[in-house]
């Protein structure tokens, strides 16, 4: 009996395992940008979470809508900045952005998680091999922007984290 049940607890750990490893396939990894002049990473971590609304542009819309809860999302300071401050989280999914006063526009709350130990500036990034396709760069008054795991993981390589 308790071959059993060593067995079956390596199989519930290997199945364990799996889901773990299928999660971090199937997760997105977001950017957001946000002048800080107007609501910055000190803000959020003050506030603790945010409702990410006043997005206007159709791509960026479609991609808060793509949004899951806890995927990863960095947090960039343009304009005056820019560079990666901070990683956060999607801690709500999309719903009604209650500024719009017409069309059909959403919002999503996100939350923060680490302070990068260096922010990461946009001449960094132009620079960096992995990072020459990211949408930083070629789609560059995108707000809200998907990047793949490996520009993700660049990126938090970059800022220490």
């Amino acid at each position: 009996m308790r071959a059993l049940k060593v067995v079956i607890l390596g199989i519930l750990r290997n199945y364990a395992d799996f889901w773990v490893q299928f999660a971090t396939i199937i997760m997105n990894y977001w950017l957001v940008k946000q002048e800080p002049e107007a609501y910055s990473w000190a803000d959020l971590i003050r506030d603790k979470k945010t409702a990410w609304t006043g997005v206007r542009n159709f791509q960026a819309r479609n991609n808060l809508r793509s949004m899951q809860k806890n995927d990863p999302v960095l947090f960039y300071h343009s304009v005056s900045d820019k560079q990666i401050v901070g990683l956060a989280k999607v801690v709500k999914t999309a719903y009604p952005d209650p500024t719009a006063t017409e069309g059909d526009w959403v919002c999503v709350d996100i939350g923060p998680d680490k302070s990068f130990k260096k922010p990461v500036d946009l001449a960094t990034i132009k620079i960096t091999p992995g990072l020459e396709n990211i949408a930083l760069i070629k789609q560059s008054r995108l707000s809200v922007m998907p990047l793949t795991p490996i520009e993700f993981e660049i990126l938090c390589k970059l800022g220490g984290l």
